[in-house]
């Protein structure tokens, strides 16, 4: 039996981040925990391009633009973070079902890996919690996920 696994080594890799500036707060911790990943794996924050978007509903119109841009751009992998909180109306469920499908949208198409760092929470106190508290922080998790999955796609080419 054969089995296949990324490595978690980001050396050498070109990595575009699209965070959301709305709920920044919040945002803002998960950049940190992705760039502390990168960095913990050998990355170089010279090679992350920051792309800010005013929210997470605007993030797969970007995606999609990188995703369709980057062999020219060599970027290896896009990371996607954002914060979207529950409010008093339904406009929560309807940004973070369209946010999600669009980056899965864009992901499965893309020539290159895409991860999902956003973070949907009911509360305030979640969303702390799943931006470095409690429940460790979504973009660390987030861009570990990509370091690997940027590696198996290089190993399976």
């Amino acid at each position: 039996m054969k089995v296949r696994e990324g490595k978690l080594s980001s050396k050498g890799l070109k990595i575009a981040i699209i965070i959301s500036r709305f709920n920044s707060f919040f945002s803002e911790r998960l950049l940190e925990g992705a760039l502390d990943a990168i960095k913990r794996t050998g990355g170089s924050e010279d090679n992350v391009i920051v792309y800010k978007v005013p929210g997470s509903f605007e993030i797969p119109l970007l995606l999609k633009k990188l995703t369709d841009k980057a062999e020219s751009m060599e970027i290896d992998g896009i990371l996607t973070l954002g914060v979207i909180i529950r409010g008093e109306t339904p406009h929560f469920d309807y940004i973070a079902a369209e946010t999600t499908k669009g980056i899965a949208s864009v992901g499965i198409n893309s020539p290159i890996p895409v991860t999902y760092g956003i973070i949907t929470a009911d509360t305030i106190d979640q969303a702390t919690d799943r931006a470095g508290t409690k429940m460790g922080n979504k973009g660390f998790e987030s861009a570990m996920a990509l370091i690997e999955m940027i590696n198996l796609y290089k190993e399976v080419e």
